[in-house]
């Protein structure tokens, strides 16, 4: 059976770490008597096995149930390597949705809340050194409309937008030994303008003669080499790199800094020390790149740069919301930039940090966005605000990301357009990420009745079929001005939310498009159809040539990179296929030049 063995948090790398992923015991706790009965310290005789971790839902996990099971149990036993002991012993989820409680040993370790975020526990009080027992319990409750659930349907047959849910852990499990004393909340913050990196990280445990060694290396070469003696458990250092000598020259060019077209990364090594004792190693990596609005555009490192965003679901045919392979996730970039693409917005959902580190390395834009909450309450904005803020805690560090967006078209704030309450919501989730993040954009409803924002994102669909001239016509001059635009009221919804307007910021299409094509025995729906590979590159091109005659617009989404289950308006396959020659897209994306933004 296939199992996820890479390295699960590329951010913040230790050399130490053992993969939990795999063959797991598994129960389906229908009646709820799992606690009563302590399956904790006992599992059941009656148990199936999962592959971990991809959830039970999916035919990669060894059992494809697509049926309501919203209370499940997994439980494995493992060795810690006995060269470890002496160590904290910490255990790792990258996800888990959506409640989970830890038993290690028949030992309550902790809960966590939250389907889309990691979460860790220190477990070295419950070891044996032989063999150990990890317990988890899942709870998801599957007609909850408060849960952060983005597009996983809340009845049990996929339908329309909606589709397969996912229950339980679906990104990996894995282990790593500790010192007493070591690095934690490693963060940079590019300061582009001053040409410096400000790093900051704290160390935890006893402080006493130590001291933090940060290397960084450019293409191998040494570029900076920092010592700090630790008095406090929270450190700060700005290093500046542009001043120096290997980049003095390129200070109006795209040797150093990060970019799409130039995905120039620095390596760096961070040691703990104390006295000449090495207590912790990690290895990471950061890009120079500033991203910020200006004059109703948006700029990438002080320059104006037109966005070419694809909608990506990140689902996968076998295995729903987990990528069957690391390979899967490079992919998925690979092929979207051979389209012409440079970015994606990930649609309601948080995608897995090695598909972040691979669009990090491979220069590709990704908007940030979490998964929403059907309805909207006390609990819903609460849920969803605690999971923004683990969100930014885990992917700070990737230049890839340039922005977030906390809503999604009114979803799980249906009345925002007059309701005051669900405005400041939507204000509050705004001014929120910022504070945790001033680096970045912030989109407040991606789609219509935005509140404050950084990006007027607006979602049209009205382009018509070929042969609806008059639908087409409408939909091009709906994107011919920005009063034409401000006007526009796609799904019969204002841009605007009542008591507010546009202030300057850059205005964008983030969602048009969805032309579905029929590919082999695919059957499914889109906004219009297209009845051969032919007809879909003309239609394909009639759209995109709209949005590129508007001098307004600067930058779109086209949905979508791929089908999902019965939407068939990807670019590809479900299973990753080309519909058409992907040259031919490239060469319509093409069309557009950068020297004709702002015009």
């Amino acid at each position: 059976m296939i199992a996820r063995n890479e390295y699960p948090r590329p951010q913040l790398v230790r050399k130490q770490w053992l993969n939990l992923n795999g063959t797991w015991d598994f129960c389906f706790d229908d009646e709820n008597k799992g606690i009563g009965e302590r399956w904790y310290e006992r599992f059941p005789e009656k148990r199936q096995q999962i592959n971990v971790p991809f959830v039970y839902q999916t035919s990669l996990s060894g059992i494809g149930d697509p049926s309501f099971h919203d209370i499940v149990w997994y439980q494995r036993t493992f060795a810690v390597p006995p060269e470890w002991k002496g160590q904290t012993i910490v255990l790792h989820f990258g996800a888990v949705d959506y409640r989970a409680w830890v038993y290690v040993n028949g030992q309550f370790v902790g809960f966590h809340e939250g389907g889309h975020v990691p979460f860790h526990f220190d477990i070295t009080h419950c070891l044996t050194w032989e063999t150990e027992m990890v317990t988890v319990r899942v709870e998801d409750p599957s007609a909850d409309e408060t849960i952060p659930r983005g597009k996983q349907f809340w009845l049990e047959k996929s339908d329309a937008i909606w589709y397969t849910r996912t229950t339980g852990i679906w990104q990996t499990v894995w282990l790593e030994p500790l010192s007493d004393s070591h690095l934690a909340k490693l963060r940079f913050t590019p300061d582009f303008d001053r040409g410096d990196m400000i790093v900051e990280f704290e160390v935890a445990g006893n402080k006493a003669d130590q001291s933090v060694e940060i290397e960084i290396r450019f293409q191998n070469e040494l570029v900076a080499n920092d010592c700090i003696h630790i008095y406090e458990r929270y450190n700060k250092r700005a290093i500046n790199l542009f001043n120096r000598k290997i980049f003095r020259t390129g200070f109006h060019h795209d040797g150093w800094c990060w970019t799409p077209e130039h995905p120039n990364l620095f390596d760096v090594k961070i040691v703990l020390k104390q006295g000449a004792t090495v207590l912790d190693e990690i290895e990471s990596y950061f890009g120079m790149r500033k991203i910020h609005a200006e004059n109703g555009m948006v700029y990438l490192n002080n320059k104006p740069y037109y966005q070419k965003l694809v909608l990506d679901q990140g689902y996968w045919p076998e295995g729903l919301l987990t990528a069957p392979s690391d390979e899967a996730l490079k992919k998925d970039i690979e092929l979207a930039k051979a389209m012409g693409f440079n970015g994606c917005r990930k649609h309601q959902k948080v995608e897995d940090p090695r598909f972040l580190y691979w669009a990090d390395r491979l220069g590709f834009l990704v908007w940030g966005e979490c998964a929403a909450s059907p309805s909207f309450s006390g609990d819903a904005a609460a849920r969803l605000t605690r999971e923004w803020i683990e969100i930014i805690e885990r992917d700070y560090n990737h230049p890839c990301i340039v922005a977030w967006v906390p809503l999604n078209e009114s979803w799980g704030i249906p009345h925002v357009r007059s309701d005051r309450q669900q405005q400041h919501h939507s204000l509050a989730m705004y001014h929120l990420i910022h504070s945790l993040d001033p680096t970045r954009l912030v989109v407040s409803n991606d789609g219509w009745e935005l509140t404050k924002t950084d990006i007027c994102a607006v979602h049209n669909y009205n382009h018509g079929h070929k042969n609806e001239r008059e639908k087409y016509e409408a939909f091009k001059a709906s994107l011919s001005t920005k009063e034409a635009i401000l006007r526009s009221q796609p799904a019969k919804r204002s841009i605007y939310a009542n008591g507010f307007a546009h202030q300057g910021e850059p205005i964008l299409l983030t969602e048009f498009g969805g032309v579905a094509f029929k590919a082999g025995g695919d059957a499914g729906w889109g906004y219009t159809s297209a009845g051969s590979a032919e007809e879909f590159l003309e239609d394909y091109k009639r759209v995109i040539e709209a949005v590129y005659s508007s001098k307004i617009l600067h930058g779109f989404c086209y949905t979508q990179l791929t089908d999902v289950e019965q939407e068939i308006n990807g670019l590809l396959t479900y299973d990753r296929k080309p519909k058409c020659d992907l040259a031919q897209i490239k060469a319509i994306n093409d069309m557009w030049h950068p020297e004709t933004i702002g015009e």
